[in-house]
Order: structure tokens, then sequence, then C-alpha cells
């Protein structure tokens, strides 16, 4: 399954629209004004489905990520001096990727590849390719690229 990720051209807060290969929009993030990053993540009805919030006053940057009300796991970035890395408390999962971040795996705790993340160049705005191995596990991978872009967008400004 693959969803293409793009951040829309005009708008306040963190926004994006995500789409199947189809064109079809499969979910809509809406960033919400708060301490540190809030990430809504809703479904074409407008049916709320998770969030991702930074932690704010934390040492190292750290994002909460829930299915719901439910949490379900978090990422947070590791001290490193050349090549970003980043902790993922969620699934059993892990990321790879080159020192641009703009492609990377997240993997399983067997080193299978979950999704495949890579960032289009040459658009306006943020446009990532999300190629997920098995569509169940879509959202959760659509959190954990969202959380990665927002420490990145954090980490620039």
């Amino acid at each position: 399954m693959k969803l293409l990720f793009k951040q829309r051209f005009f708008s306040w807060f963190d926004s994006y629209d995500i789409y199947n290969e189809a064109g079809e929009t499969v979910y809509v993030v809406r960033g919400q004004l708060s301490w540190g990053h809030c990430l809504k993540i809703y479904d074409t009805d407008g049916s709320e489905l998770g969030t991702v919030k930074e932690r704010v006053l934390t040492w190292l940057p750290k994002f909460e990520m829930y299915l719901g009300d439910r949490y379900i796991g978090c990422i947070t970035k590791e001290f490193t001096f050349f090549k970003p890395k980043f902790n993922i408390d969620c699934n059993g999962w892990s990321v790879d990727g080159n020192w641009l971040e703009w492609d990377y795996m997240i993997r399983d705790s067997r080193g299978q590849t979950v999704a495949a993340v890579s960032k289009e160049l040459w658009n306006w705005t943020d446009t990532y390719t999300i190629d997920v191995s098995n569509p169940q596990d879509a959202l959760c991978a659509l959190m954990l690229v969202l959380a990665i872009d927002a420490e990145k967008c954090s980490r620039n400004n």
C-alpha cells in the first residue's frame, strides 16, 4: 500500500493530506495550537483516528502517539553528532535511514521492512511517499513519519 503525504501550501498550522495510489484522500492531518507540535489524524468522514503530540520540556525531542485516547508508544531523538537517530517504543519498530533523513526504512523487531519512506524533492511543500508492506500498519507508520517530520521542522526553525 502506498501513501502520498503532502503538506498543504497555505496553512497556519501543520496540515497535511494523505492520499492513496489512486489519488484519493485517505487521511487528513491537522495541527492544533499547543506547546510543541500536536497533530490530529482524521479519516475522510472527519472521525479522529490518532494523535502525534510532542512532549515539551524534555532534553531531546520526544513525540507520543495515540490511537484514539490509547497511548501506543513514542519516538525520541537520540543524541548524535552526524547522523540523526531515533529510538522508537512502538510495536518493536526501528528506523534506519540516510543522513539527510529524506529516505528511510521502518523495520520490525525481526528486521523486516514495515514501511519505506522517501521524500520527493523539488516540491513547494514537504511531500513523502510511504510504501507500507501491511495496510494494517499504515496509520502507525504515518504517525512515525509525522513525528520525524515535525522534529526536523523544529530543528530547522
